[in-house]
């Protein structure tokens, strides 16, 4: 099982973060998650030292601050929901700069932007610090159900290739003169998304064919067992532990 290449998200290194087994890491991110989404949107000092944390791990990880900031505008679209809640909201109402704004819609804005951005700062830093076949790897190990992480070893294989079937594709318009510059060249795009979708599927028929002559029958071949000692637990767990203290106190104090 592998990716063939490393991902445009991960950063080659060797820090203490990139040695942990991906499954470890794994497992202390989705548990970092659901610690920071179970905390109260009121505690708002507790989602400062969430951040804290992550940008503990990504100095430990020596992932740079532009690199982590740039990869979370993945988070733009969110963010322009938050932004609208404030103004369609009902409830309670406050004036700010002369502006109508719901305290609802206030808090549900304050909650998507916290527990969103440090979701997807975690995430970031995961694939920053784990290449795509170690995730593979992860999950498998995670015992997530193997038909899920074929798929997903299968999309990260052939992504590219079709990326690639459609570049040669828009060199081949091109050198025919072919320049979509509006409606009416809608219909070109439209035929030649047909034959990518057609030519895909063919070329899927041929690699299933291959895989089954050469022994293929339903599951792939663990190349690499991934196992985790405790002390490699401990530290990578040390995380989303350190983060349900931080919640627990948000609930009580």
């Amino acid at each position: 099982m592998g990716a063939g290449h490393a991902h445009k998200l991960y950063r080659h290194g060797h820090s203490a973060v990139h040695r942990l087994p991906p499954h470890t890491k794994l497992a202390a991110v989705f548990a970092f998650v659901v610690v920071v989404v179970s905390t109260p949107r009121e505690a708002m000092w507790a989602f400062g030292v969430y951040a804290l944390l992550l940008a503990c791990v990504a100095y430990r990880a020596r992932v740079p601050a532009g690199f982590l900031l740039k990869r979370l505008l993945i988070e733009v679209p969110f963010v322009a929901f938050a932004v609208l809640m404030p103004f369609v909201a009902e409830g309670e109402r406050v004036h700010v700069l002369g502006l109508s704004l719901s305290v609802n819609g206030l808090w549900g804005a304050w909650n998507v932007l916290a527990k969103g951005t440090l979701g997807v700062a975690a995430s970031v830093l995961l694939a920053a610090t784990t290449d795509l076949r170690e995730l593979l790897l992860g999950l498998q190990r995670l015992k997530l159900p193997p038909l899920l992480v074929q798929i997903a070893s299968f999309m990260i294989r052939y992504g590219d290739v079709i990326t690639d079937e459609m570049r040669r594709m828009r060199i081949a318009r091109e050198s025919r003169g072919f320049e979509a510059r509006g409606v009416r060249h809608w219909g070109v795009l439209a035929k030649s998304a047909g034959a990518l979708f057609i030519r895909s599927y063919e070329r899927g028929e041929r690699v299933h064919l291959a895989m089954v002559s050469r022994g293929y029958a339903g599951s792939m071949p663990v190349i690499d067992e991934v196992t985790a000692t405790r002390d490699q637990w401990l530290r990578a767990l040390a995380l989303p532990c350190s983060a349900l203290v931080v919640c627990l106190l948000g609930w009580f104090l």
